[in-house]
């Protein structure tokens, strides 16, 4: 899974590419050599907390960048898909560090939230130590864990969908009863103003409409005298259309005698009488538009008057009376017809919390069933993890009273170190070495099941005589076989058993004045040394080198 991690310019880092291969990479070295420095470096990669302590002195910013190949369909690539970013296959995250304290996170050179490389990272790695708490002690992914190991994923989200459909339907009901109650509150006073509105009829616009009407007819009334006096002028008795329609006459009849002399003043006087005529037509339009019904201007008071009182008494403005009217039909219409709905919103509640009651406790009886068989296998690896008198429990307490969208249950991982001793959660109860051994036993039984694809154990082999170290070593290189793991140990059983040896060492540069770590991939012979150190110590004697070879030998026979 996880194809190199590059690292420049971290503390007694200048450049450091490290190849992992598949199955269990070790690494090993002396104390101090820099393994802290190396896995501080990687959980900066996944998104761990920047310091700008881990820039090298005089560097302007350190840089880790970790490569993965993740498969179509793997968690990781759908919170890429969440966040807008293309998913490639090769998955590679890069944190820029700054000795000023800053951080920068990228996946695939796309600048992205330190959250969401966080989130990315734990889909990927889980980096286990001695005291590491990470998936001990969160009650919900014990619950997870545990479906994950049952294989209840379906069952979950079938269960979460009922959980949304029961929520909605609830959430339905609790709106309609709500409307109800504050409808019939008001009732009174809803079925008055709801008549009121309704006899008064308001329209969008209606104000607008006959305050244009009601302007124009008492203008109209100032203007008809001024329009009279006009149309006598022009079309009355006296008028000079007659007078001039007889001239013209006249004239017409001398018009052989001198046509260049009269046709044009007769045309001249045509027009004048046509103009005339037009200008009478306008003026009888004018005093027909002026001449109105007293008794609609009534009305159109009368109607105003009663709009704009509607208004101040609902304080609402008259083009929105119309929109009020059907506020208050719609919420009488509740009151007449809300208690048959009700019925039909409290059936369709009722089923949905019937329906999502019957699968939680479906899957809460599976869940009991399924820690049953979880407890069995974990036990079945402590004997020889020399944990032969602990106990390991998985406590499933369901309360129908409590549900959530996963169910009713509340998971968490309890351990018993001896006989007669009182059960507590795993966390609060087992020692450093204890947790350590308890959380591989788990993760032996879970393998690819609830764990990240990449697993880093950071020296939980500590304080465990040779027969248990090789118990280590013989389910890190079990677990392996599904998952990639990278293990940091002191125990030469554990590392007798990788596929990969990484030695890390710290060299001295520019005559002495400043030193570098080093991570060297190791070949047979190599090997066989750095395992006779990790069991002889400084003097590396033939005894040493020839148990290093059996171990070796055991390790792949």
């Amino acid at each position: 899974m996880l194809a190199r991690l590059s690292i420049r310019d971290i503390v007694l880092i200048e450049r450091l590419d490290i190849e992992f291969s598949r199955g269990l990479a070790v690494l090993t070295g002396e104390t101090g050599a820099g393994k802290s420095i190396l896995l501080d470096a990687f959980a900066l990669a996944l998104g761990g907390r920047g310091d700008a302590g881990l820039v090298r002195h005089g560097a302007e910013q350190g840089q880790v960048t970790a490569m993965f190949d993740v498969p179509r369909g793997h968690p990781a690539a759908g919170i890429l898909a969440e966040n807008g970013l293309d998913d490639t296959g090769e998955m590679i995250l890069r944190r820029v560090q700054l000795a000023d304290g800053r951080t920068r996170a990228f996946i695939n050179d796309q600048a992205i939230s330190v959250q969401t490389l966080k989130a990315v990272g734990a889909a990927l790695v889980e980096i286990h130590g001695q005291h590491d708490e990470r998936a001990l002690v969160d009650a919900s992914t014990h619950r997870q864990l545990l479906d994950a190991f049952a294989g209840h994923e379906k069952d979950v989200a079938a269960l979460e969908a009922l959980w949304d459909i029961r929520r909605t339907a609830n959430a339905d009901l609790d709106e309609h009863r709500a409307g109800m109650e504050r409808a019939a509150r008001e009732a009174d006073y809803l079925r008055h103003a709801s008549q009121e509105l309704k006899t008064l009829a308001p329209k969008e616009g209606e104000e607008t409409e006959l305050a244009g009407r009601r302007t124009t007819m008492m203008q109209g009334e100032k203007i008809a005298t001024d329009l009279r006096e006009a149309q006598e002028a022009i079309g009355g008795s006296h008028s000079p259309v007659a007078s001039l329609s007889a001239a013209v006459r006249r004239l017409e009849r001398r018009a052989a005698n001198a046509p260049s002399l009269i046709e044009p003043a007769v045309k001249a006087i045509d027009i004048a009488i046509n103009a005339l005529e037009e200008a009478d037509q306008h003026l009888n339009a004018a005093l027909a538009a002026t001449d109105f019904d007293p008794a609609e201007l009534e009305r159109i008071e009368e109607r105003l008057f009663a709009l704009r009182a509607a208004s101040r008494k609902y304080s609402t403005p008259v083009d929105l009376l119309a929109a009020l009217a059907m506020q208050y039909a719609g919420d009488v219409a509740l009151i007449d017809a809300g208690a048959d709905r009700l019925k039909k919103l409290e059936a369709a509640a009722g089923e949905a919390d019937k329906r999502y009651a019957a699968a939680a406790a479906k899957l809460s009886a599976a869940r009991t069933k399924a820690a049953e068989k979880l407890n069995k296998a974990v036990n079945a690896e402590l004997a020889p993890l020399k944990l032969e008198r602990a106990k390991f429990m998985t406590q499933v307490e369901s309360n129908a009273a409590a549900p959530g969208p996963q169910g009713i249950d509340r998971v968490e991982f309890w351990v018993q170190t001896n006989p007669g001793t009182k059960p507590g959660p795993m966390m609060k109860v087992a020692s450093g070495g204890e947790l350590s051994r308890f959380l591989l036993a788990l993760k032996v039984v879970l393998a690819d099941r609830g764990s990240a694809p990449t697993l880093v154990f950071d020296e939980i082999d500590t304080g465990v005589g040779g027969a248990v170290a090789d118990a280590i070593g013989s389910r890190l290189a079990r677990l392996a076989g599904k998952v990639q793991v990278m293990a940091v140990t002191h125990a030469p059983q554990v590392a007798a058993r990788a596929s990969q040896h990484l030695l890390i060492s710290k060299d001295a540069l520019d005559k002495g004045k400043r030193v570098a770590t080093r991570v060297n991939a190791l070949a047979a012979d190599h090997r066989r040394e750095e395992i006779a150190r990790m069991l002889a110590g400084a003097e590396i004697t033939a005894e040493a080198r020839a148990a290093a070879e059996r171990l070796l030998r055991a390790a792949t026979a």
